[in-house]
């Protein structure tokens, strides 16, 4: 029993991980590869040129936005006790353009004064429905009519203020209308914000997201049919939304990855282990196993599929809470509940492993913490000692990382090796392997991140993000494959999520063979 017997049979290990990624609620925030219609990227090129060469279009506030729109609005707020804000509205935001004066505003942006209110209504989770709601805007999954300003405005409105809404909230579940999930902006928190503009946040950032919306719902228009805009909304939205966990769910039950033993998600959703357990081919063939402690507020979770096959007995034990309480004291580290999944199993062969599954922070500044505290974990347990660690990972890694601010790859292969490690990319990982390409388009909130069509590769996100450890003397790699497409295909000049492969994270896989008894293993 033991590593000898997986050694003596020729057995290998399979290990595959995936940030699988959350759900998107905006369509158009990411450059896609939509190749089956050449309609969406001259599209998003009109909106970019209108956006960064407006010209004559850079028209009024007041004329996209009109003055009855803006006294309707005003009067709904002070109906519900708000006070007027008709003298920001006339001394200043009317006459301002709708690109240089607001979209591009850096001012506004750093106030948070549009940004604040679409992250809060944009996509709303209501109990009882596996549906959320979405308020009237080109950034989200909406799908009625908005050809017209007229239409928009009509259904903004009843959204906002007539719209009553059963939420989960810390209180426990409430209903509210949106308009009443706001929060006031403050200056202890947003500096550039006025003490006068914080008086009144709460309309004046209902204000600005009216605006907002009308001037995206403006452009879309003016760029583009509105049939032909909102059809090509409606197929992204069916197949990187809605179809999003069914399509990932087929990718990894197809022959290249269903013969796994072992695979470590990211970023996974409740509702995405529910549909996996439904599915017979994946619950015949993987123990599916979520945290105990899940995150159901971000939905963002880490999960391991481990192969009966393999597996026989699936997890021993969950080990995240010791991971997590062996944090070098004194020290925050950049984690979120549900980031971390690591579990204890023994194979078929009487082998015992340590699996871990891992969401890095955006900057990757939690990479490294976590992996030293894994390995603090086993080596301070001696139930742990004999333990082969394989750990499946987003280590949010660059290749040109901001000194202090992001991790560096090659700074986190130092660590790893330094730990006894190895990766499926090596002691020394190559800093061009890219795991991700993904750009942000002009139609999202931030648009100091957008990048133009031509940049999309040079200032977009392109990184060696993904890793597979394990114990340098324990095992080598046979094979390792990347795969960005479902077919076990990695296209290196492919901005993704596409139509086909939904994730922003390609699929990285291995095959892993024991490499000798080691000192202390069973034999």
């Amino acid at each position: 029993r033991g590593i000898a017997a997986m050694i003596s049979s020729g057995r290998k290990l399979t290990v595959s991980t995936w940030n699988v990624a959350a759900i998107n609620n905006n369509p158009f925030e990411y450059w896609i590869t939509y190749n089956e219609n050449p309609a969406y990227e001259k599209l998003m090129s009109d909106v970019e040129s209108f956006l960064e060469a407006p010209g004559d279009r850079d028209v009024p506030v007041m004329d996209v936005f009109n003055e009855d729109m803006f006294s309707k609005l005003d009067g709904r707020m002070q109906q519900v006790g708000w006070e007027s804000v008709r003298s920001y509205w006339d001394t200043d935001f009317k006459d301002r353009k709708i690109v240089s004066g607001f979209m591009k505003d850096k001012l506004l942006g750093s106030k948070r004064l549009a940004s604040m209110p679409d992250r809060i209504t944009n996509t709303i989770n209501v109990i009882g429905s596996d549906e959320p709601v979405c308020r009237p805007t080109i950034i989200n999954m909406y799908d009625k009519d908005l050809s017209t300003l007229d239409k928009w405005w009509s259904a903004w409105e009843e959204f906002m203020f007539d719209t009553s809404l059963q939420i989960q909230t810390k209180k426990g579940i409430e209903q509210k209308a949106p308009y009443e999930m706001l929060q006031p902006i403050k200056k202890s928190k947003y500096p550039d914000i006025t003490e006068e503009e914080e008086k009144v946040s709460l309309p004046l950032q209902t204000m600005c997201g009216a605006i907002f919306d009308a001037i995206l719902v403006h452009i879309l228009n003016t760029a583009a049919n509105p049939d032909e805009w909102q059809g090509i909304k409606r197929n992204i939205v069916e197949n990187l939304n809605k179809k999003k966990v069914p399509r990932t769910l087929e990718i990894l039950e197809s022959s290249t990855y269903i013969v796994s033993d072992i695979i470590t998600l990211q970023e996974v959703s409740g509702s995405f282990i529910d549909q996996a357990i439904a599915r017979p081919s994946l619950d015949d063939t993987f123990h599916i196993i979520g945290p105990e402690n899940m995150d159901s507020i971000r939905d963002q979770n880490s999960v391991i599929f481990l192969r009966k096959e393999t597996f026989p007995d699936g997890a021993s034990a969950e080990i995240t809470s010791l991971v997590e309480s062996s944090f070098e004291q004194g020290v925050t580290v950049p984690v979120a509940k549900g980031d971390i999944l690591a579990i204890t199993a023994t194979d078929r062969d009487g082998v015992p492993f340590v699996i871990a599954s891992f969401h890095g922070d955006t900057n990757g500044l939690a990479t490294k913490p976590v992996l030293t505290a894994i390995m603090k974990a086993i080596s301070s347990d001696s139930n742990l000692a004999n333990h082969k660690l394989i750990f499946g990972l987003d280590a949010n890694t660059y290749e040109k990382a901001k000194p202090g601010k992001q991790q560096d790859v090659l700074d986190f292969g130092k660590h790893y090796v330094s730990h006894g490690l190895s990766s499926c990319w090596g002691d020394v990982p190559d800093p061009q392997n890219y795991t991700t390409y993904n750009s942000r388009t002009f139609l999202q909130p931030q648009l100091n991140k957008a990048c133009k069509k031509s940049d999309k590769r040079s200032n977009g996100d392109v990184n060696p993000k993904d890793f597979i450890l394990f114990g340098k003397d324990d095992f080598e790699v046979e094979s390792l494959w990347k795969d960005n497409t479902g077919d076990k295909v990695y296209l290196e000049d492919t901005a993704f999520p596409t139509m086909s492969f939904p994730s922003d994270h390609g699929i990285l896989a291995t095959v892993l063979v024991a490499k000798s008894i080691a000192a202390g293993d069973e034999l």
